[in-house]
């Protein structure tokens, strides 16, 4: 039930009317919303939802046993329990054939008579988020910092809920259960924002994202050597804004759905192709993400608490898991890889000026700096193979300048897409209140007129998010 759909609407309208007939019975309200996000995730795979009902069961019994015993050592048993049964099942069905086919390369380079079995397995869409979700829940009782749900149904709900089930944001307990403790209120302005961030999320996935995608990012990543040096690098630089807007377009349409039902999600984006420097990207870019990487991987490793180097190693650690976090594949390593000694290198840097006065006009060159290395990684993130991404690198230092297939409307998007990013806050602000300052019936027409848009564009092709596939 893909966002972008005629489904996706009718059953958000569903799930808004009966959620709010509901608000005053706590439990039916909960159990409504826990039955609709079901239905969200079984009309893609009916059976994967097990997975999901084990992980909860696994992390609500090891959840309430940590905050039960103060034993130590019982209390990492606990935790090692959910740790293994979580990471467990994401190997399994997103990595072991990775690890199998490296050990069979290797097998073979080494000329030894062993070899690992594929496994015929469908990835579950949305597993590593859910995993990083219920896995933040029983770290956050281990530290002290959350205390267990009030009961398995409101966990359930929790770990559930349709909006960010798939992409995110991965929301973590200690925000998103205690809205469990109060009775919705219903609020005109908080829901006609969260309509306004749904339209706003279709505007960037139809019109930008599968714009882009269709009219040049596919076809030029298929065969990179058909084409010319300008050609291929206005399909990184599309293929950078592709993957902004699409990923941002399904976090827009998540936080507006849940905003709707009252409830309130965390921010993902934050207009990340302005950064100065690869750490403010990341401050920036998949925000829920970074900020879990830091607290449960980066501080853990140690942080920046033992010394320049160690800190530069645990930077590149995090980004390189961080890397192999999206996909089961080589590209993705290397594309965590950059992001890793770019961080330290960024470190390295700031380190060496600590105590010097920040030039503003190096800014501009920061940020064209930092958004070219971006992009170059964005090439491996990409591409299917290595082989691709060698074609395309040796495509773009070719320097011919065909530019028979970059059309003035997709040039046009591009420049629009970037723009984009130096709207000031206050003007985005300015739109939204004068949506909401409009008549019911004026809002209505909008909306039609959107739709009616959309559905032309839509007329060439639909693009699946992006972020499904991790």
């Amino acid at each position: 039930m893909l966002f972008n759909s005629a489904d996706y609407l009718i059953f958000l309208v569903l799930m808004f009317f009966g959620f709010w007939a509901l608000r005053r019975f706590r439990a039916w309200r909960v159990l409504f919303l826990i039955l609709g996000s079901c239905f969200f995730y079984m009309s893609w795979n009916r059976y994967l939802i097990l997975l999901i009902l084990y992980s909860t069961l696994i992390d609500w019994w090891t959840g309430n046993a940590i905050a039960r015993t103060s034993a130590p050592r019982k209390r990492k048993f606990y935790l090692l329990v959910s740790l293994v049964t979580n990471l467990g099942l994401l190997f399994v069905f997103k990595y072991a054939n990775f690890f199998f086919d490296a050990f069979n390369q290797l097998a073979q380079w080494l000329e030894l008579p062993l070899h690992a079995p594929t496994l015929q397995l469908l990835l579950p869409v949305g597993i590593s988020f859910y995993t990083f979700q219920t896995l933040s829940y029983t770290i956050d009782i281990y530290r002290g910092q959350l205390e267990p749900a009030r009961n398995l149904r409101e966990f359930f709900l929790y770990v559930i809920f349709f909006p960010q089930l798939v992409a995110g944001p991965i929301v973590r307990a200690v925000d998103f259960v205690p809205q469990l403790d109060r009775t919705p209120v219903p609020n005109v302005r908080e829901g006609i924002d969260g309509l306004y961030r749904i339209a706003i999320g279709l505007v960037k996935k139809v019109a930008f994202a599968d714009y882009l995608a269709l009219n040049v990012v596919e076809r030029v990543f298929e065969r990179p050597e058909l084409f010319s040096s300008l050609e291929c690098l206005v399909a990184v630089y599309a293929y950078a804004f592709q993957i902004y807007f699409d990923f941002s377009a399904y976090s827009d349409i998540a936080i507006g759905s849940a905003k709707m039902l009252g409830y309130h999600m965390p921010e993902n984006f934050n207009a990340p192709y302005t950064a100065r420097n690869l750490q403010e990207f990341w401050h920036r870019w998949h925000m829920t993400l970074s900020t879990w990487l830091r607290d449960y991987l980066y501080i853990p490793l140690g942080g920046s608490r033992h010394g320049a180097w160690k800190t530069y190693r645990n930077l590149f650690l995090t980004m390189l898991l961080g890397g192999l976090w999206h996909g089961a594949s080589w590209t993705f390593v290397v594309w965590g890889a950059m992001h890793g000694v770019g961080l330290a290198l960024t470190r390295m840097y700031q380190r060496g000026r600590e105590n010097t006065t920040p030039n503003r006009w190096l800014e501009p060159f920061g940020v064209f700096f930092t958004f070219h290395y971006v992009c170059l990684a964005w090439i491996f993130f990409r591409a299917p193979s290595f082989e691709v991404a060698a074609s395309m690198l040796q495509q773009i230092a070719g320097l011919s300048m065909d530019a028979a297939s970059l059309a003035p409307p997709l040039l046009m998007m591009l420049g629009l897409g970037y723009l984009s990013h130096w709207i000031p806050a206050r003007w985005e602000k300015r739109l939204q209140d004068g949506f909401f300052a409009m008549p019911a019936p004026a809002r209505a027409v909008c909306m039609l007129a959107l739709a009616i848009g959309l559905k032309q564009v839509v007329g060439s092709g639909v693009v699946p998010f992006i972020y499904f596939q991790f």
